[in-house]
């Protein structure tokens, strides 16, 4: 179950998103980012010595966190941000569908498959509100998002695959994608003479500092030590309740109203979480239950008991 807590740590961190956003989206995007992942950089200055990781490793962390955030950004700017957010929400689902390409040994039922559509669907009524209609002339802005879908997912996946680093490499990731999204803003700044960057008030300040130590930098440490524990299809069923709390902070701490629809979403993504986690679940269950121990004991005095251990308390943690 640690897997699951760390991932839920990460979905409730990265709620947090939209709400700290909504109060300085007046920003230059570049600018906001690149501060709040330079903060959630130095938040792991701690575990600096941990930063020595190989080119590899540190190419896939880079461009993991700043190729998901330069694409999506990008995307924003050439479409409707209603549909370029919903096609940014099909990470989970490629997490999901992607995990048999990228880890050896894991793959597919249908009850993951359905998992991750129930999700998705769910998802695409929150950020659509059941409207949507997507424009040619916004086809580069769609493909853009759903290469920060891509990128995202592929980066969850890789890091399984990658030789194992610590966790506090994280904080060279975001470092690093912190000063390249920064130097995309000076870029901008040169290239539009007579631009100047805007003065941050003390509360921009707060606000930024918030998101570099929750959504743009501590969640990133949770997501990497949950997808080395645990498995990337349930994690991926789990990442759709990010949308679903999202909204209800909007709702408690933004002046929000919660619709009828907005409901239907939230009952679809806690469906399919749900379904997405049962192996988890079970796994969890057997593994702590009464019986279990007591058939451990009783595994130790004879051939029949062994057998009856290993599928009592085995079936849950085998993969399929």
């Amino acid at each position: 179950m640690p897997a699951i807590a760390l991932a839920l740590a990460s979905v409730l961190i990265w709620s947090s998103l939209a709400l700290l956003n909504s109060r300085i989206n007046a920003l230059p995007a570049f600018l906001s980012v690149g501060i709040a992942l330079v903060v959630g950089g130095l938040v792991g200055l701690v575990k600096a010595k941990e930063w020595r990781v190989p080119l590899a490793t540190f190419a896939v962390g880079v461009g993991g966190i700043f190729g998901y955030h330069a694409l999506l950004f990008a995307a924003f700017r050439l479409a409707p941000t209603l549909e370029v957010n919903l096609i940014n929400y099909l990470w989970p689902l490629l997490i999901v569908l992607l995990s048999p390409l990228f880890i050896k040994g894991l793959r597919l039922k249908v009850r993951h498959i359905v998992a991750a559509l129930l999700g998705l669907l769910g998802a695409a009524l929150i950020a659509s509100g059941g409207r949507i209609g997507l424009d040619i002339g916004g086809l580069p802005g769609y493909l853009l998002a759903a290469a920060a879908a891509f990128a995202w997912a592929s980066y969850s996946l890789m890091t399984k695959r990658l030789p194992p680093f610590p966790t506090g490499a994280v904080g060279g990731f975001c470092l690093a994608s912190g000063l390249l999204s920064l130097g995309l803003y000076a870029l901008e700044l040169a290239l539009a003479p007579g631009t100047a960057m805007p003065a941050l008030s003390g509360l921009d300040w707060l606000f930024l500092v918030l998101l570099g130590l929750g959504p743009m930098g501590g969640a990133f440490y949770f997501w990497d030590a949950a997808l080395k524990k645990g498995d990337p299809r349930v994690i991926g069923a789990l990442s759709y309740l990010t949308p679903l709390l999202s909204t209800l902070n909007l709702v408690v701490f933004g002046g929000k109203r919660l619709s009828p629809l907005a409901g239907s979403a939230m009952a679809l993504i806690v469906a399919g979480a749900v379904l997405g986690s049962l192996d988890a679940i079970g796994s969890a269950f057997t593994a702590s239950s009464p019986s279990c121990r007591e058939s451990r004991r009783t595994s130790r005095r004879s051939p029949r008991g062994r057998i009856f251990s290993g599928w009592l308390c085995g079936r849950g943690r085998r993969r399929d």
